[in-house]
């Protein structure tokens, strides 16, 4: 570990968050100088239930932080089913994950494609704002019979009529997209689509999944 820190510049190690195996933030997966540590702020020692890793790597991104990925295994983490991490809920999780991406992406866009029109997206769609709701042009799939069934009634929402969101291809669908598809587990195939249509992360498309 020492001979590979000294190897990173000053400045990276004042501005990153380094991570490893993909990409995951939870700790100890990553790590930061003390510097950046203490500029960004303490961890939330809200108690049990809270995710203070998370709380501060988006902190951290607030802050203009950098992520920079180290391709080796510095740590053994030892994961046992009385770890605290187990308090944390996967609805707070979820959470924390919607509110920080309408925060810093769907702010900035005027209306958006949700690539996944089964449960994940709707999940997603049902947890937005009602302003970000209403940016919602349009779900995106490659499952025939969703597509085929035309559009997505939100049967919770209060509007009358009940509102109804299409589900197009996605070679037919526009981009910005929230991609809800889990990596790797495709077999390439939604990047195989991601890259057919000539798109850039970040700009053109975010993973949230």
């Amino acid at each position: 570990y020492t001979r590979w820190i000294n190897t990173i510049t000053q400045s990276q190690l004042i501005t990153q968050v380094y991570t490893s195996h993909g990409p995951t933030v939870v700790m100890p997966t990553w790590f930061c100088s003390r510097n950046w540590y203490l500029k960004v702020g303490p961890f939330d020692e809200g108690g049990k239930g809270v995710p203070e890793d998370l709380l501060f790597f988006y902190q951290s991104l607030r802050q203009r932080g950098g992520v920079a990925r180290v391709d080796q295994c510095l740590l053994v983490y030892r994961y046992h089913e009385k770890a605290a991490t187990h308090s944390v809920t996967e609805e707070t999780i979820w959470k924390l994950r919607v509110d920080f991406l309408q925060e810093q992406v769907l702010s900035r866009w005027e209306s958006f494609t949700i690539w996944n029109a089964g449960k994940q997206g709707r999940k997603l769609f049902r947890s937005l704002s009602p302003t970000n709701q209403e940016r919602v042009k349009a779900f995106c799939d490659v499952d025939d019979n969703k597509i085929k069934k035309g559009f997505y009634t939100y049967e919770e929402s209060k509007q009358r009529p009940k509102p109804k969101i299409p589900v197009l291809h996605y070679k037919d669908a526009s981009a910005p997209f929230v991609i809800c598809v889990k990596l790797d587990m495709t077999g390439g195939v939604l990047e195989e689509n991601l890259n057919s249509l000539l798109l850039e992360e970040g700009t053109d498309f975010y993973h949230f999944n």
